[in-house]
């Protein structure tokens, strides 16, 4: 009811400004320029894709935990950890695609994880420091961007950059977000820059969280012994940029260093007050481009990265007599990205083409230690992945073209465009991959456009997936799998932007994906046991296999408008809805040698066709923002997100002799937030914030607690 009353909402609100177009100002959103979509300088109003452009200042504006807030409140995207403790893991799901299937970039240089298991990106390592603005693209973009782009891509654009001389921005913020919580930040940004154009830039970021208990306790027996903790978090971040910038030449080179340190819990319901979590990343991208003339412009753009993941869980007490687990372990992952691209572009008024090479390589090894001393004594396992040098490395070359109507025939066909792009990628294991995309555009006014796309593209397996040397003793089945080829897609898109003046905007896009080959990790049966007598005897060992498709489809809705001087609204609605489906003939029975396949995600068998409706973390959304600038000193916001009810998943013991998962509602629920930004003098500013004013008690992800009722507040300073 709740979800009907806002689509019905936006409605009113484009209806009932459009005619009253009485302000000039003109929409901040149309008035930026984004490169993400196609490599060149583009006003959004005139591509023909679904697209959104962040400011930093905009970002700074308000007092978010992370980027992960920040994402949250855009349109086709649901980010799951979000309204977690801080510092809890963060996923994030574009237009029903899976986690792995969007593109983190900084600076336009891949950010991901090979040490993961799927290679996806943690997105709590991201915070608000160092940007200068963020572009969303949704949408297949395989063909410029290569792996993982099927859902869309983020790019990161770091601060270039400033107006002549120093500069200085610090902020200081505090607030609280449930019973005895806390979370303080500090941040301060310094730049330099010189009349020639040299520039450099410095910035460090420090927080601490005083967490929640983050899994929910369900023990209401007070004799049942408990041990349980608060789940603590510390970040701290460093950034260094040095750069040269004029007319002709734009050269930067980019250091980046985070530290993220956190306890974390078991799994759903569980808690586990020795557990924690370090990881590091450290990261140089560095970038040079030359513009030859108005029409020709060479770049060159890459970046290097290292991460390492340390995870030790110490022995707990597990009774009111003081003993212990007597069980120990740690986990060493370690990984590396290497990012480089050299590309050209040519640009005339009705025509440019973009072209480029580059190659991107990683690697990845983990250390792992377990002991234990239990009922038959002491037992100790180390497994060590440095001698198996697992790496892989992708060479590609694409062409991007977009073409004006106008370049054939002035009268009749232009209000036409079209781009086209062909990427051609060499994996080192799987080899070569095709991804193409067809994106024609019909201006129907001066402010407003028809468009749309047919795409294809692919997400590379992961080096976890590929190689992971984990070996059954009796079937001698790795879990790694070599022989996986990547998953591909095909996605169309369909929809129309239209500017209403100066007061108002409105998005409305169709999506379809289909995603084919999908790696999912599946337990294996004893062949010669019929399915429903098998017992722990008939297991053979676990393997990542290609299996099925994910078809995802939906309508997402955007809308700005200016009522007048003081009032500005913007509004989002995303719709989606999927399926999976598994058919038995796409087994690799040389992999699986014959044996029974169970999946893990459903607990289904696949010796049949099997139809799966339960996406899982991908709810539909709504979002209504209400700002209200009274004079130039404040400025007010108020921001209602919807969360629709979704699936998620739990550890059912029942489904098979091993177990799997199944399926659970997790209900839908609206968060309301309040925003209040005083300018207190030239130099400083002051920023409070209510969060989650009613104090709504929902569930995120199941078994884990959410953010109550918080209470911030930030104090900037700037020259």
């Amino acid at each position: 009811m709740i979800f009907k009353k806002l689509v019905i909402g936006i409605g009113v609100l484009i209806s009932g400004n459009i005619a009253a177009q009485t302000d000039s100002s003109g929409i901040k959103q149309l008035n930026a320029v984004v490169i993400s979509a196609n490599r060149t300088e583009k006003n959004p109003l005139d591509l023909g894709r679904s697209v959104t452009v962040i400011s930093g200042e905009d970002i700074r504006k308000g007092i978010f935990s992370n980027l992960s807030d920040v994402l949250a409140m855009q349109t086709g995207i649901s980010i799951i950890g979000a309204n977690q403790n801080p510092g809890s893991p963060q996923t994030i799901f574009m237009r029903g695609t899976n986690s792995n299937h969007t593109i983190i970039m900084i600076d336009g240089v891949p950010l991901s994880d090979p040490s993961s298991t799927n290679s996806a990106l943690n997105l709590s390592e991201l915070s608000t420091a160092n940007i200068d603005r963020v572009e969303i693209v949704r949408g297949s973009h395989s063909t410029i961007y290569g792996s993982a782009a099927i859902g869309g891509i983020i790019n990161i654009i770091t601060r270039q950059k400033q107006k002549e001389g120093f500069h200085c921005d610090a902020e200081l913020n505090s607030g609280t977000f449930g019973k005895q919580t806390m979370q303080a930040k500090e941040n301060l940004f310094l730049n330099y820059t010189s009349k020639f154009g040299l520039y450099g830039n410095v910035e460090v970021l420090k927080e601490d969280i005083r967490g929640l208990d983050a899994t929910v306790d369900t023990v209401t027996n007070p004799t049942v012994f408990k041990n349980r903790d608060r789940d603590n978090s510390k970040k701290n971040e460093a950034n260094a940029k040095l750069g040269f910038k004029n007319k002709k030449i734009n050269a930067f080179i980019n250091f980046k260093l985070v530290n993220t340190k956190s306890d974390i819990d078991k799994t759903a319901f569980v808690d586990d007050n020795n557990y924690t979590l370090d990881f590091n990343r450290g990261l140089v991208n560095y970038h040079a481009s030359y513009n030859l003339n108005d029409t020709i412009s060479f770049n060159f753009n890459g970046g290097y990265s290292s991460m390492k993941r340390y995870a030790r869980d110490d022995s707990s007490i597990v009774d009111n007599a003081g003993n212990y687990d007597h069980t120990y372990y740690d986990d060493n992952y370690l990984a590396t990205t290497l990012h480089n691209e050299i590309s050209a572009t040519y640009r005339l008024s009705n025509l440019y083409f973009v072209g480029g090479i580059g190659l991107s390589s990683e690697t990845m090894t983990s250390q792992n230690y377990y002991y234990t001393n239990g009922l038959w004594g002491p037992y100790e396992s180390k497994i060590n992945l440095d001698t198996l040098n697992i790496h892989s490395q992708t060479d590609y070359a694409f062409l991007h073209t977009d073409i004006d109507g106008q370049l054939f025939n002035k009268k009749y066909l232009a209000p036409f465009s079209l781009a086209l792009g062909i990427r051609q990628s060499h994996h080192s294991l799987f080899g070569n991959t095709v991804t193409y995309e067809i994106n024609p555009t019909l201006k129907l006014t001066e402010d407003a456009i028809l468009f749309t796309s047919y795409s294809t593209g692919f997400n590379a397996p992961s080096l976890y997936e590929l190689y992971s040397p984990s070996v059954d003793m009796f079937s001698n089945i790795t879990r790694g799998n070599k022989n996986l080829k990547p998953e591909t897609s095909r996605s169309i898109e369909a929809g129309i932007k239209q500017k209403f003046g100066n007061t108002a905007f409105i998005s409305v896009s169709y999506f379809n994906s289909k995603v084919q080959n999908s790696i999912e990790y599946v337990y294996l049966w004893n062949k010669n046991t019929a399915v429903d007598s098998l017992t722990y005897m008939d297991y053979k060992g676990d393997v990542y296999l290609n299996m099925g498709s994910l078809s995802t489809h939906g309508i997402e809705l955007s809308v700005e408008t200016k009522i007048n001087n003081h009032f500005l609204i913007s509004a989002n609605v995303s719709l989606v809805s999927g399926k999976l489906n598994y058919d038995p003939s796409l087994i690799d029975t040389a992999k699986t040698k014959g044996n029974h396949v169970q999946l893990y995600s459903t607990g289904d068998y696949i010796n049949k066709k099997v139809e799966t409706i339960q996406l899982v973390r991908r709810p539909s959304n709504a979002m209504v923002c209400l700002n209200y600038t009274p004079c130039k000193r404040m400025s007010l916001a108020l921001d209602v997100k919807y969360n629709g009810a979704k699936n998620d998943v739990y550890y059912n013991s029942e489904l098979g002799p091993y177990g799997a998962l199944g399926f659970v509602g997790v209900k839908d629920y609206t968060l309301i937030d309040f925003t209040a930004k005083a300018n207190l003098t030239k130099f400083l500013s002051a920023i409070f914030k209510v969060e989650n004013i009613l104090d709504e008690k929902y569930t995120e992800i199941y078994g884990f607690t959410t953010k109550g009722r918080g209470f911030y507040l930030s104090l900037r300073f700037q020259i």
